[in-house]
């Protein structure tokens, strides 16, 4: 059974078509990074998902039932945007608050044990508006998990933290599915998901383009040789004649060389041809640098 099935997702708003045929599907226990550019389709299908929003036409169904019955939406906790809380409130009163329009009988160890795995302790006492922008992310996913949820939709819960704050996401987000729940994330930082999803769905235009297992992602990113010399624009004349794909690397400091045999004999070939290489690695391309790829090769179609 599957935490998410959707099959043949359509929404149209008047002449605009936000989703057209969307098929996407998420493990049970999966971190799965749902990425596209502004205008995708993706805050539209976690909406639906979510009961926030009706598809035109198509299916959702959340481990094996329809997304509206009820059980399955009170197994759910949303982060989409911003969390809703009362400004002027401590974070303690409006996790209690929220608890108390759960139904949740054990409020306080409820509200004690979210903020616990959202590393907020210390700050329980915080007006939410003293928050940083931080904190309030956190605050917004205990929120949702307030009540056990077994799937977690999170909308770029990562975006505008600082390298403090990604960290920290990155832990509360794998503690998450290690206690058995299902995430579905968001987010435009790449890296930062790369780190930490185990699927991935790639969305354009309203339709999947591709989905695949962090695994398949490796094996699909190649790896390359990194070269630096005093001579790069002679070195990458030279080895275009012996390899088929060498490119220059967006901060022009190194030549990538796809596709040889070793890093040895790259530097043999250079050294063959009278230039000496100064630095030397192998490497391979990263979730980003595929999904800009993907995206070149599609805009090429």
């Amino acid at each position: 059974m599957n935490a998410i099935e959707i099959r043949n997702l359509c929404k149209t708003f008047g002449d605009k078509q936000a989703l057209a045929g969307l098929n996407m599907t998420v493990p049970v226990g999966a971190i799965y990074g749902f990425i596209g550019e502004n205008g995708s389709g993706k805050s539209t299908t976690e909406k639906i998902i979510c009961g926030l929003m009706h598809p035109t036409s198509g299916e959702v169904k959340l481990y094996g039932r329809d997304y509206t019955n009820a059980d399955v939406r009170a197994s759910m906790g949303v982060l989409i945007e911003a969390p809703g809380c009362f400004p002027s409130l401590s974070v303690w009163n409006n996790l209690m608050i929220q608890a108390t329009n759960l139904g949740i009988k054990d409020k306080v160890d409820a509200v004690r044990k979210v903020l616990t795995l959202v590393r907020m302790e210390g700050a329980a006492g915080n007006k939410f508006k003293n928050c940083s922008l931080g904190m309030r992310q956190r605050i917004g996913i205990a929120m949702a998990l307030l009540g056990n949820p077994k799937l977690l939709v999170l909308d770029e819960p990562i975006n505008g933290l600082d390298a403090d704050g990604m960290r920290i996401m990155r832990e509360i987000l794998t503690d998450i599915a290690q206690s058995g729940a299902t995430v579905l994330v968001s987010s435009h930082l790449l890296g930062e998901l790369e780190k930490i999803a185990t699927h991935y769905g790639i969305i354009r235009g309203g339709k999947m383009l591709v989905e695949m297992t962090a695994e398949e992602l490796d094996q699909s990113c190649p790896t390359f040789v990194a070269i630096q010399t005093k001579e790069m624009d002679k070195a990458k004349t030279i080895l275009k004649q012996k390899y088929a794909k060498v490119l220059t690397d967006e901060e022009q400091t190194c030549l990538r060389v796809y596709d040889a045999e070793s890093p040895e004999a790259v530097v043999q070939y250079l050294y063959e041809n009278d230039i000496i290489v100064n630095e030397l690695k192998t490497d391979k391309i990263g979730l980003e640098e595929y999904y800009i790829n993907l995206m070149a090769n599609k805009e090429g179609k």
